[in-house]
């Protein structure tokens, strides 16, 4: 039996098991139920017909003094057998505050997210915020790998000390350890920076350190610069070098590394309206350098209307350029029907072989949401995709929630 199958079956067993003490208790639940079945043609063109089962339930004091349950997944089979699409339980963990003084337990099948690194992970995550400025979290458990299958020896350790200062300045230092089928695969470091300077000049950075390969492996450093609620200036610079599983034959080859660096500007036209400028400096040290070129105006729904329009330009050396567009429109007829329709029209020019070959493509969509009551809803949605390369095919789907 796969582990998703222990695990729900699990999940269900511990959620039957509480009713009685939740009825008892007067616990709070909560959360939200998606079925969701849709269709559209795979590779070989043959069309596969998905469907989905998703849910999100959060029980809060369950034991009258603190303990909080969160889960959320989803059970999922293909009508027409054509495409092998998979359960997961995303989460599904205990939660106490105050276990002892100052001291926060999670207990399960949780996300855990550090600059050293990000694993979905079956442990344990413990914090202790007393510690002056000082904040400490420990963690440990199985390294969750939907993609590769999941090993009893598959483990992650971990830790992140964190704190503020000066009111205005967080620092982290994080540590992530990972085991496959029982050999040190991972050994990472973090450290991030986070600067605020009169809530007008916003600079931060992070760093994470590779301690088998003795390297850099990523760095991202940046500000935020905005003098009054109409302007923003954002500028950027990334690093990134791949980091594979020492027990990966891909760790043995050579990685190139990408560099990035990005400027940005935004400026707020009135209440829900805004327009952005952007620009990105692609760098490859095998390929030409692209320059990326954006720009674009946004409108959040305050009453009716909402929707986006956004041209996007990029040219490389190596031919690899593309100019194009996204466009979206939406407008609430009234309290029980939102509709809207969409476009993304691109022209990609790719070196294939030793020919010249010019793809376009395009994806036009029209979607529609109905509200039968506050918690109850019902989406839909067509689009059609088109490519020179790959002809076209049609996508649709539907999907009912229910909030509870």
């Amino acid at each position: 039996m796969k582990v998703w199958h222990r695990w729900t079956v699990c999940m269900a067993a511990m959620l039957l098991a509480l009713m009685p003490a939740v009825d008892a208790l007067a616990a709070s639940i909560s959360g939200r139920s998606s079925t969701e079945i849709e269709w559209y043609d795979d590779a070989e063109g043959d069309t596969a017909m998905p469907a989905y089962q998703y849910l999100m339930l959060n029980v809060r004091d369950i034991d009258g003094d603190g303990l909080d349950f969160r889960g959320y997944g989803r059970l999922a089979d293909d009508f027409k057998d054509e495409v092998d699409i998979e359960s997961r339980l995303y989460y599904a963990y205990f939660e106490k505050k105050d276990l002892i003084d100052d001291l926060n337990l999670k207990l399960g099948r949780q996300f855990i997210s550090t600059t050293a690194g990000a694993s979905m992970m079956d442990g344990l995550y413990l914090d202790y915020d007393n510690l002056g400025p000082l904040k400490l979290a420990l963690f440990g458990g199985g390294d969750v790998a939907y993609y590769s299958g999941y090993s009893a020896d598959d483990l992650m350790f971990g830790g992140e000390l964190s704190g503020r200062f000066f009111d205005s300045l967080d620092l982290g230092l994080s540590y992530v350890q990972k085991w496959d089928n029982g050999e040190l695969a991972k050994e990472l470091f973090g450290l991030d920076v986070d600067y605020d300077f009169r809530n007008v000049l916003n600079l931060y950075s992070e760093v994470q350190f590779d301690y088998l390969s003795n390297s850099v492996s990523y760095f991202l450093g940046g500000a935020k610069y905005r003098p009054n609620d109409k302007w923003g200036l954002r500028a950027e610079y990334l690093y990134s070098l791949p980091v594979f599983s020492a027990t990966s034959i891909y760790s043995v080859f050579a990685v190139n590394e990408y560099e990035e660096v990005m400027a940005e500007l935004t400026y707020r036209i009135s209440v829900g309206l805004h327009a952005f400028g952007r620009y990105t400096r692609e760098i490859y040290p095998e390929f030409a350098d692209a320059d990326v070129f954006e720009a674009g105006i946004e409108k959040i729904r305050t009453r009716n209307f909402s929707g986006y329009l956004t041209g996007v330009v990029r040219e490389d050396g190596d031919g690899q350029d593309l100019m194009g567009f996204k466009a979206r429109a939406a407008y609430l007829f009234n309290s029980y029907v939102q509709a809207g329709v969409g476009l993304e029209v691109d022209v990609l020019d790719r070196r294939i072989d030793d020919e010249d070959d010019e793809t376009t493509s395009s994806r036009y969509w029209a979607d529609v949401t109905g509200y039968i009551t506050k918690k109850v809803n019902v989406q839909a949605k067509i689009e059609r995709v088109e490519s020179d390369l790959w002809d076209y095919y049609n996508r649709g789907r539907v999907r009912l929630n229910i909030l509870f």
